[in-house]
């Protein structure tokens, strides 16, 4: 479904548990992606489980990708924009991780949900972030996964794992496209907790089918650079926070999961094992957000 938000449409899929007669008093979850990704990125296991613990489940996708608005700015250089990151110099992008802060506030507007727990993952974290800091009384509770508070200082992604983000496919064509970001995966994704290459594939086709638009996870990135050390932004959260992080992430290494734990005063903060920069350790992660939602979930 399309609903307006911040100006502009964003598509929302909304997922409700079993035998539901007023879904409007049922605890909600709104779950944020990562760098261009879709809304379908989320493992459907998780959206069930979710359900399936009485929740309200509300995915988007963020602008600028899946069926989402897409901007009409150029696209920026992302080399330059890298170099004036490096030197600390002020950087300019067509919007910041602010004005998608305000994307999902919007869409909250829109879908008439006061509060809600909210899940973000990466970049779908730090939005999160954003929202919980700017909007804590729209938050009921906050998980950050696999996120990052910008802070200056802190580790980047190791070389491979940088290359293969960076890297591009050897065309636009369906099956070049399947290809490489399996590539992609087999890289940044979780060894310990593989998911079978058939699974991958089936799944990278099908995000393809529904949105392929790989300009906006450039404008996305040149986003979050601009947004720039979200340290001060980070420590004013309140609301009740779960920071989850794996061990072996390449992409974002563990430091930032325990820089972004340490700047929310009464967070909690789990790493897990084997996990890299995927979801494919989703029975783990159900396993720690649940009781952390449910001890948090108003009566």
């Amino acid at each position: 479904m399309k609903v307006s938000a911040n100006g502009l449409d964003f598509e929302v899929e909304i997922n409700e548990p079993a035998n539901v007669t007023d879904g409007a008093h049922t605890p909600a979850v709104l779950l944020i992606m990562g760098l261009g990704m879709q809304l379908v990125a989320w493992p459907l296991a998780f959206v069930k489980a979710l359900n399936d613990a009485g929740y309200r489940v509300v995915r988007l996708d963020n602008r600028d990708i899946g069926l989402s608005y897409k901007t009409t700015a150029p696209l920026p250089n992302l080399t330059w924009m890298a170099l004036k990151f490096r030197l600390r110099l002020p950087i300019h992008a067509d919007y910041t991780l602010r004005e998608m802060v305000e994307d999902t506030r919007g869409v909250l507007d829109a879908l008439s949900i006061a509060r809600c727990h909210v899940i973000g993952v990466s970049m779908g974290g730090m939005i999160a972030q954003g929202l919980a800091s700017h909007h804590p009384s729209r938050v009921i509770s906050l998980t950050s996964i696999m996120s990052t508070t910008g802070a200056r200082g802190l580790p980047q992604a190791t070389p491979k794992a940088a290359m293969a983000l960076l890297s591009r496919p050897k065309s636009k064509q369906r099956d070049d496209i399947i290809e490489h970001f399996t590539k992609v995966l087999r890289v940044i994704g979780s060894s310990k907790y593989p998911m079978a290459e058939a699974e991958v594939r089936q799944r990278i086709g099908e995000a393809f089918d529904r949105s392929f638009y790989p300009a906006g996870t450039i404008k996305q990135l040149a986003a979050i650079m601009a947004s720039g050390d979200r340290s001060e932004e980070v420590r004013r959260i309140t609301v009740p926070t779960l920071v989850i992080h794996g061990r072996d992430d390449p992409l974002v290494p563990l430091k930032n999961g325990e820089d972004t734990a340490k700047k929310i005063a009464g967070s909690e903060y789990t790493v897990i094992d084997g996990m890299s920069h995927d979801l494919g350790v989703m029975p783990v992660l159900i396993e720690r957000l649940l009781p952390f939602l449910q001890k948090n979930t108003p009566v």
